[in-house]
């Protein structure tokens, strides 16, 4: 029957047919669906069964829908409820214990008779509640009244779980759910509303949005962050819980403020893109604004303005590289002290980034975070040596050689971890760090009397200046010499370094 069509017994009229799957034959209310197409011609009969197929299979799909776009809020809201419910009979067992019950209102037999009818017929159910009560009415005094009271309370939540399960149109794993729930609030456990799956849509979307890897990797990180701390604290999604799991992350204000960033960029992907997440969040604002974040607060660098190098602190760190056998080190933090580039960008240097202009050997750095940092800086005098021996040695165009990139093509990786060791090692704070060499550098050409927005330039900064950043071409290569050089000189990096084992 892989064409839906059968013939009833007897009968020359094709029908088509189409069993119901299991997951929506509550909401459809029969297992199988025929109808007759009114004709005895099996050609004719194959054309008129796909519509009607069609209608069919978009109504299972509509159930399906409907449900999914349930989402959780109705467990929650449930759970709430039940809860005030069982307070309640609670309340009425203190009082009999107390001795302060009221005297219960007559009851009018019609409606004893319709409950009996109900809820203690002849079905399964039925017979199961009325052994329940024929035990409860063995009972004497409190203990025959509690009985009564904790039996018409499960009774009650019992008989209204099967109303609101037809009404809601719920599939049997939810009408068992809603039944648990009931009878036990406290077994509902919110679970997190940022899955896997939706996170896995997120990462596509912002990637077809030109996300760079390393962003969306960020901003998808943070979201399974967020969505690991509402699993274990069984918390939902709101305001109040963002702000908990803000302060539980004890980072600086800044890193808090990516956070909330990416919980913003997910927020709105959702509320724009996601069916489901529409639904259940539709009269919700935003639990990622608002936010008072700390000041200075975080982490013990929080707040505070990262340390430049002197010049005894650069030999010292160079010191300390050659000590250990790293030489590659030891020429970064050269490079570093005398161009002020970010480590990236020295890790990216080849034999090609090596260039002349006007007569003068320069590096050509290439565009990386900016428009400004794309620029042309003439080779300290002290560093030529230096550099003619990093070509010279080069196994692979690089000038620094690295382990490897990283999935991102950082090649800076390996060799910034080994800084940071070397650094910890040889005594400085966590607010020296590589970049460090920038406000160093800038730090050092401004007290050399180099005009800022030249500092700048050099550096690959923006001067904020319409007239530089737009109609200038900058300053000459002679010009950009003259004020490199003023950088202090510090020892060349021997040709050989003996290596610490030996």
């Amino acid at each position: 029957m892989a064409d839906n069509l059968i013939q009833k017994k007897g009968e020359n009229t094709w029908y088509v047919r189409l069993a119901v799957p299991a997951n929506v034959q509550k909401a459809i209310g029969c297992k199988v669906r025929i109808q007759s197409l009114k004709t005895g011609l099996r050609k004719e009969a194959m054309d008129a069964r796909l519509p009607i197929l069609a209608t069919w299979k978009a109504e299972f799909q509509a159930v399906r829908d409907k449900r999914a776009n349930r989402g959780t809020a109705w467990k929650e809201n449930l759970a709430n409820e039940a809860q005030a419910f069982s307070q309640v009979f609670r309340q009425l067992k203190i009082d009999a214990a107390l001795g302060e019950s009221k005297a219960p209102q007559p009851v009018n037999p019609e409606e004893l008779l319709d409950l009996h009818r109900f809820v203690f017929n002849d079905s399964e159910n039925g017979q199961r509640r009325r052994a329940q009560l024929d035990a409860v009415l063995t009972l004497q005094g409190h203990d025959r009244e509690f009985a009564i009271q904790d039996l018409a309370h499960k009774l009650i939540l019992e008989n209204l779980g099967e109303l609101l399960s037809h009404e809601a149109e719920l599939s049997t794993p939810e009408a068992q759910e809603m039944q648990t729930i009931l009878v036990n609030p406290s077994a509902f456990k919110p679970a997190s509303p940022i899955t896997t799956a939706r996170l896995k849509i997120f990462r596509k979307f912002r990637e077809s949005r030109g996300g760079t890897p390393k962003h969306v990797d960020q901003q998808v990180g943070k979201m399974e962050r967020l969505s690991e701390f509402l699993k274990q604290e069984e918390l939902p999604l709101n305001f109040d819980t963002v702000d908990a799991w803000l302060k539980s992350l004890d980072r600086a204000p800044a890193t808090l403020s990516q956070y909330l960033m990416a919980g913003t960029a997910f927020w709105k992907w959702a509320k724009t893109y996601d069916p489901a997440w529409r639904e259940e969040y539709k009269d919700k604002v935003n639990p990622f604004i608002g936010h008072e974040l700390p000041q200075g607060g975080g982490s013990e660098t929080a707040g505070k303005d990262r340390e430049i190098y002197t010049r005894a602190d650069t030999l010292k760190l160079q010191k300390a590289a050659l000590d250990n056998g790293d030489k590659p080190l030891a020429d970064l933090i050269a490079l570093g002290w005398y161009t002020g580039a970010r480590i990236e960008e020295l890790c990216q240097l080849t034999k090609e980034s090596v260039i002349t202009v006007d007569g003068i050997p320069c590096f050509d750095f290439p565009r990386s975070k900016s428009k400004a940092s794309k620029r042309v800086v003439p080779i300290h005098p002290s560093l030529l040596s230096t550099v003619d021996r990093l070509e010279n040695a080069t196994t692979d165009t690089f000038l620094i050689p690295a382990e490897s990139a990283d999935k991102y093509g950082k090649r800076s990786h390996a060799i910034s971890k080994a800084f940071g060791r070397l650094r910890t090692a040889a005594g400085f704070s966590r607010l020296h760090v590589f970049h460090s060499f920038r406000h160093t550098v800038v730090t050092e050409l401004i007290r050399a009397d180099v005009p800022e927005h030249l500092a700048k330039e050099l550096v690959g900064h923006e001067t904020g200046s319409v007239t530089h950043d737009v109609y200038s071409k900058g300053a000459s290569t002679a010009q950009k010499l003259a004020a490199i050089s003023k950088l202090p000189r510090i020892p060349i990096v021997p040709e050989t370094v003996q290596e610490k084992s030996e």
